[in-house]
């Protein structure tokens, strides 16, 4: 295929899977909200675990939803439908929610959990197009997707239907994590790892402090202060006044507009940044990567009480997979 031909192809099948996602984000203004916030409700007064099952490309997103939940303070796990009609039923406890997907409503392995659902008592969410299905009319609560055309040009392949469905999956997630009041610091117990772990963490966790904070005080020459900064090496040096708050800083860029023959004959007071940006030892790691990238510095002061308790530098996020 050429590739002004690929384009047009990938632009044909994002346009349409846009146009089921509209579709979707009207309905859920209408019929489907209804049905959504008692979802929502369900799993949240649940005592149990949220139980998602599906078959073929459904089960695949029902996975991923149950990894987003469980990730976000929603208890979830999948549950395949095969193998639940093969002793997995037992997985399901009277306090659960079960959540099945199925665009038609009618995969026959989902037979047995709708089954097992109705006899045992267990809340059955449904995720499907038609309310009028075996899922659909099995469910306690029914959340019935719109009608859009697939993106596939035969019209078989499941692409806009399981992009709807993994949006609806995000949603109750997202839903779910705000009505738990879920912060970034609980979010960090689930993902320790990786440049995500990396980022959730305090500034304090990396942050320079003590003898290896470059500090020099207001009046002293420039001369001083570049030894401060060559000795300490990390690109700055932080001004403070006789009782230790925050005067400015000087970094390298501040000595590369100052250069001229007489800069080590000058006072710090001349050079530096005064009130330079700076955060706090409990900011995460990610606000401050933002504000580096955002005005172009390397460095942020650490600030308690007006007084520098620490430097954070960018080659620092970077030693630790944050940047």
């Amino acid at each position: 295929m050429a590739q002004h031909s690929a384009i047009q192809s990938a632009q044909r099948t994002l346009s349409t899977e846009v146009a089921g996602l509209k579709l979707l984000h009207d309905a859920m203004g209408a019929e489907l909200g209804d049905a959504f916030t008692k979802a929502v409700q369900a799993i949240l007064t649940a005592p149990g675990r949220v139980i998602i099952s599906g078959m073929g490309k459904s089960g695949h997103v029902g996975r991923k939803i149950a990894a987003t939940m469980a990730s976000t303070g929603t208890p979830a796990h999948f549950v395949h439908p095969g193998e639940a009609s093969h002793g997995d039923l037992g997985m399901i406890q009277p306090d659960d929610v079960i959540l099945a997907m199925s665009w038609s409503g009618e995969s026959s392995e989902l037979a047995d959990i709708i089954a097992y659902a109705r006899h045992n008592r267990v809340k059955l969410i449904a995720i499907t197009s038609r309310a009028d299905s075996s899922l659909g009319l099995g469910a306690d609560i029914c959340l019935c997707l719109p009608k859009a055309q697939e993106a596939c040009p035969n019209g078989l392949a499941p692409t806009t239907s399981t992009t709807m469905q993994l949006a609806l999956g995000d949603a109750l997630s997202v839903a779910l994590l705000e009505s738990r009041g879920f912060t970034s610091q609980d979010f960090r117990r689930y993902h320790p790892g990786g440049k995500l772990g990396a980022q959730l963490r305090q500034v304090s966790a990396v942050m320079h402090t003590g003898d290896r904070l470059p500090l020099i005080v207001l009046g002293k020459m420039m001369s001083e202060a570049i030894v401060t900064i060559s000795s300490k090496g990390l690109g700055c040096v932080i001004v403070v006044t006789p009782d230790s708050k925050l005067a400015g800083l000087v970094t390298d860029g501040d000595l590369r507009r100052h250069m001229a023959p007489d800069l080590l004959g000058r006072r710090v007071d001349d050079i530096m940044t005064k009130s330079p940006k700076t955060v706090t030892p409990d900011t995460l790691i990610a606000e401050a990567l933002e504000i580096m990238e955002s005005r172009k510095i390397s460095s942020l002061v650490v600030l308690e009480d007006q007084k520098p308790v620490g430097l954070i530098h960018l080659l620092d996020l970077l030693r630790i997979g944050a940047a």
